[in-house]
Order: structure tokens, then C-alpha cells, then sequence
């Protein structure tokens, strides 16, 4: 017999036709069948008042749902809907808030799931994820230019109304401010103009820390964008703050408490005067300015150049086994007859793919490992994403 108390509507009337033979007591057909005598009288009841019909299984639904959808709202979500197909529950509600100010509006939750029942939304297709890394830990600074640390401190306006963006640049070592610079705005350019200028001037750092924003950072194959693959290529290792965790570049973040309070409060009258400003503080700062850290002496008793020199940009070198790709502007590459879209970080340079395993081709950025390309997509690459190792639980002896 069944192993649970849920009989099937055949076991039921097996049950009750050997009730009615009357040859085994009613608790021994009870535990032959493996359900309760409280289930066995319930299914008897109904027997002897409806037959083998009253056997059949009965909804447990509740006759009247009080907090069911009106048919009212359902026409109107459908129809908003209908005349806005892109907005999604939160939209919509908001839309209809407006339309009925004084209503009781259904959740947004409601408004979510009448639209899957009635399929008017689209699934999200999941997206495969590639080769796991382990988030890489943070190196020391134990000399200058082992680390530089990079950030925009948050805009703001001018007297004028012009928009101030400063870019900071900072050796973690020695704490010297190496740029200060005022732009009117983050595009990639003249950032990487800047980086060129410092380049040659300071020579080139073993690492530069930054955080997940652009233009530094980015949500793909391990959060590189066009300007930190760009230091890959230069041989510099880049860091990655983790999201949500300023502490990762703390440093950094006080140095911004600094140059806001001393230079931007109030803002200078325009954008070129609060670059001479930023500039005549960073020289100070850099100079003159007693750092506790530091045995109260400023950072340019500590800091020096680079040894290493920047010798313009580098083309990537992989190993023989590789077989290298170029990557187009779009951030497709072609590999085995298909189009195969592996990032914008990396256009107009060269990846590198290794056979892995039968049918899987590890695709690695100079050094990094970025993704795997699997035979049976049909398109873009795995992206390699960063995983955070949780730490071990600690041990409770026993009492």
C-alpha cells in the first residue's frame, strides 16, 4: 500500500469494500492501509452518504478569496498596460496612482504577478555564469608607487554652475597626492590623457586600487572597463573594491574629507579657478602639511619616482598554445565560424583562448582570466566573476 496517508481513489474503495466484508477489525484495516482511524471514519462518512463519487479528492481552496483582485483592477492594469507595454508593476502602480488618487491601490507584488498569470511579461534570460575567482586579497604598500589609489570625488558646481569633477590620484606608501585634477565631467578621454601625463611624469605604479564606478570599473568579466585594461596591458595590477565597501580604499576616502573641506567649501567662482585652488592645496598638502602616519613629516620626505618608465601602450603576448583573437569594436571576436561577444573593456586588442576541456575555451586578457566560451552557446563568452570566500565558522567545543 502507499507509504503516506494520501490514498488514491482506488485504495479508497479497496478500503471500504473490505469494510463492508466485515472480516477484519476497523483499527486493523487502518494500519494495513497506514492511515489514522480519524482519516478512516472521515473516508466512511462520506462513503455511506456519497458513494465512490465522494471518494474523489476535493479542493482545498476557500470558497471566497477576500483579498482576491477585482475584476475592475484587472482591466485597468491590463489596459495601462496595454497602451504602455515597457512599464513594469512599479510604473504601472504609479501610473494608476495618479490616475486614482484616492483609491486603495493594489501592491505592487499583486500588480507583478496578475502580469505573469496573463503572460503579458517577458522572462529574463539567464545568463550563464563562467569560471569563479577568488576576490583577490589587497596588496601592502611597503615602498612608494606599490600602490596608487584612484577615485573621482563626488561633483559638484561652481558659483558659475559648472560642473566639477575632481580626479585624485594617491601613493598609499608615502601618502603623496600625485593629481588633483578638475574636469567638467568623467568621459574616458581626457581621463586617460591625464594618466598618460602622470605617467611619464611619475613613471608607472605596481598597482593602482579602484572602486566599481566608471570609468575605472565596470560590470563585466572581472569588472574591467577600457582604462583599467588598459593599465593590464601596461603591466599594472588592478585592484577592485568590493561593492558597497568603502572601507576597501579608506585612505583614500579621508583624503577626499580633506580636499573637500580645504578647497570646496564654499566652491571657487569657476571651474579653472577651482583647479588653481586644488592645486595650490595639493602643493601644500604634498609639501608642507604634517602627516600623523608619517611621524608628523609631510609625504614628499617619502616619496620618489618610479623606476619603472612608460613606454607607451603594449600589445598583449600569450603563450604558444593559445590562439590569439583580435577583438572588433563591438567586443566580438570571431572563434570556430561564430560571432562571440566577450567584452567592450577589450576592443581593439588581443585575448588569448585555451582549450580547457571538449568543448570549452578559457579566454584570458593578458594574464587574467576573463570567461569560457562553450561550444553549445551560441554566443557570447561566460564572463569569470569574482566570489567571495565566506569565513569558516568557528568551532563550539562541547560542554
Amino acid at each position: 500500500m502507499s507509504s503516506s496517508n494520501i490514498l488514491t481513489c482506488e485504495q479508497k474503495v479497496q478500503f471500504m469494500q473490505r469494510v463492508e466484508a466485515n472480516q477484519e477489525s476497523f483499527a486493523q484495516l487502518c494500519r494495513a492501509f497506514r492511515i489514522s482511524r480519524k482519516t478512516g471514519y472521515k473516508w466512511w462518512a462520506r462513503y455511506r452518504h456519497g458513494g465512490e463519487e465522494a471518494l474523489r479528492a476535493r479542493s482545498r481552496a476557500p470558497s471566497r478569496q477576500h483579498r482576491r483582485l477585482r475584476a475592475l483592477w484587472v482591466d485597468r492594469i491590463v489596459q495601462t498596460r496595454r497602451r504602455f507595454p515597457r512599464f513594469g508593476p512599479k510604473k504601472l502602480r504609479a501610473w494608476l496612482r495618479r490616475a486614482y488618487p484616492r483609491a486603495r491601490l493594489p501592491a505592487q507584488s499583486t500588480i507583478g504577478r496578475l502580469l505573469q498569470q496573463l503572460g503579458l511579461t517577458r522572462p529574463r534570460h539567464w545568463r550563464p555564469k563562467g569560471p569563479r575567482r577568488s576576490w583577490p586579497a589587497l596588496r601592502r604598500a611597503l615602498r612608494p608607487n606599490d600602490v596608487w589609489t584612484v577615485d573621482f570625488k563626488g561633483h559638484f558646481q561652481a558659483k558659475n554652475g559648472q560642473r566639477c569633477d575632481p580626479l585624485t590620484v594617491r601613493d598609499l606608501y608615502s601618502r603623496y597626492g600625485l593629481c588633483a585634477r578638475v574636469f567638467g565631467d568623467q568621459r574616458l578621454a581626457p581621463v586617460q590623457a591625464e594618466f598618460v601625463r602622470l605617467f611619464r611624469c611619475r613613471g608607472l605604479p605596481k598597482a593602482i586600487h579602484i572602486d566599481q564606478g566608471t570609468p575605472f570599473g565596470s560590470p563585466g568579466p572581472v569588472h574591467l572597463s577600457k582604462l583599467s585594461a588598459w593599465w593590464v596591458r601596461l603591466g599594472i595590477e588592478v585592484q577592485v573594491s568590493r561593492r558597497g565597501h568603502p572601507e576597501d580604499n579608506a585612505a583614500h576616502e579621508q583624503w577626499h574629507r580633506e580636499l573637500k573641506a580645504e578647497t570646496a567649501r564654499p566652491p571657487a567662482a569657476s571651474r579653472r579657478a577651482q583647479q588653481v585652488r586644488t592645486t595650490r592645496w595639493l602643493r601644500f598638502y604634498n609639501e608642507h602639511r604634517p602627516h600623523e602616519a608619517l611621524g608628523q613629516r609631510p609625504p614628499a620626505a617619502f616619496y620618489q619616482r618610479s623606476r619603472r618608465c612608460y613606454r607607451g601602450d603594449l600589445a598583449p603576448s600569450y603563450p604558444a598554445q593559445c590562439a590569439v583573437r583580435r577583438v572588433r569594436r563591438n567586443g566580438e571576436v570571431q572563434w570556430r565560424g561564430r560571432s562571440r561577444f566577450v567584452g567592450e573593456a577589450f576592443a581593439h586588442s588581443d585575448v588569448g583562448l585555451r582549450s580547457h576541456r571538449r568543448g570549452i575555451w578559457r579566454v584570458y586578457y593578458c594574464h587574467l582570466l576573463i570567461g569560457e566560451i562553450h561550444e553549445q552557446d551560441a554566443g557570447a563568452m561566460r564572463p569569470a566573476h569574482y566570489h567571495r570566500r565566506r569565513p569558516p565558522r568557528p568551532k563550539v567545543s562541547p560542554m
